[in-house]
């Protein structure tokens, strides 16, 4: 007996040993995480660091949350991140662009509809909001949302109930609300494209991303992460940046932000077959702001309207909303040029 009981104590003093380090081990990676990256967020300057810590703050709690900052920098990335930290991480996280979807659907989209509430309603159909029970709904770009949705969704989010398009009965729901904005908030206030009571329910904690441009320090990391990710994903022996190429990188002005910087990655390990990401692997010019245009003497106006959008259009990859962002109109403007330019077989998807 005496003997069993010595090596229950040898046995506990040797799990302390091991909870001790694990503890230690647990609190490195932590302190690793906050200096490097958080999931798929990555970087180290100081104002990474500052979101890293809102987002560990507010995941806890089921405050609503409003991410702002340019296209492209990451607010998908940080109000996922939110989500999986906090202790609803398995229950759904539901995404619905506000963006995309014209209003007339939206309504519906966000609350469902019931059998015959319009043309087309065949069969009862749960929004976004119910789908999101218990969990998280992220309502991206809500400034693009029509302004009498926006007073619609006011009142839903003062006491998450409501009613499905052409319903009768009461629907409540226990939603964790996060919005996001490419938008600054007092400028999307001031143009009319977000209410601000509607804004003011929304902004009980805000995370302001900053743009590439602003954080150059974290291009190389980025640029590190998105690297291995790729190589490893397409099978590649692409494990480097040369010296030349990561200037080129860190003096380009990303207007597409950290999705554009991803993109050029992703294409310079595709069509890499050497061991190092090199300058011609990048395609990539030092006026990175401008679009390049040639040849506009001689057209007229709406001519050259077409020419400017079609080449920011291909200058940002396709993104709308980024493009709408630098000519400085709508995105509801972008998507009807876009929808005519088709029909005239300018455009081909």
């Amino acid at each position: 007996m005496a003997k069993l009981t010595e090596l229950f104590s040898e046995f506990n003093v040797a799990a302390e040993r091991l909870e001790g380090a694990y503890k230690v081990l647990q609190e490195k990676v932590e302190r690793a995480n906050l200096s490097y990256g958080f999931g798929p967020l990555v970087g180290r300057t100081d104002g990474m660091k500052e979101i890293y810590e809102i987002i560990r703050a507010v995941a806890k709690s089921r405050a609503s949350v409003l991410v702002y900052g340019e296209s492209g920098t990451g607010k998908e990335l940080v109000s996922r991140a939110i989500h999986y930290e906090s202790n609803c991480k398995d229950k759904p996280f539901i995404s619905i662009n506000c963006a995309a979807i014209s209003e007339g659907l939206l309504e519906s989209e966000l609350f469902g509809h019931e059998k015959g509430a319009f043309t087309g309603a065949l069969e009862k159909r749960k929004g976004k909001f119910e789908l999101a029970n218990g969990g998280t709904l992220l309502l991206d770009e809500i400034s693009e949302m029509g302004l009498m949705l926006q007073a619609k969704l006011l009142r839903v989010l003062q006491e998450f109930r409501f009613f499905r398009v052409g319903g009768s009965e009461e629907i409540k729901v226990d939603v964790r609300i996060i919005a996001t904005t490419n938008l600054n908030p007092k400028e999307a206030i001031e143009k009319q494209k977000l209410r601000e009571d509607l804004f003011y329910r929304l902004n009980v904690v805000s995370v302001n991303i900053p743009p590439l441009r602003e954080r150059k320090e974290d291009i190389p990391v980025l640029a590190a992460y998105f690297l291995r990710k790729y190589s490893t994903f397409y099978n590649k022996q692409v494990n480097s940046i040369s010296t030349d190429a990561l200037k080129i990188l860190l003096n380009y002005n990303w207007p597409g932000n950290v999705r554009e910087l991803e993109n050029v990655i992703e294409r310079a390990v595709i069509l890499n077959s050497s061991p190092s990401v090199l300058t011609s692997h990048l395609n990539l010019s030092n006026n990175s702001s401008e679009v390049q245009l040639n040849g506009l003497i001689g057209l007229s106006l709406e001519e050259i309207e077409k020419k400017v959008i079609i080449e920011t259009l291909k200058k940002n990859n396709g993104n709308r909303t980024n493009t709408a962002k630098m000519l400085k109109v709508s995105i509801r403007t972008i998507r009807e040029k876009i929808r005519q330019y088709k029909k005239d077989g300018e455009i081909i998807d």
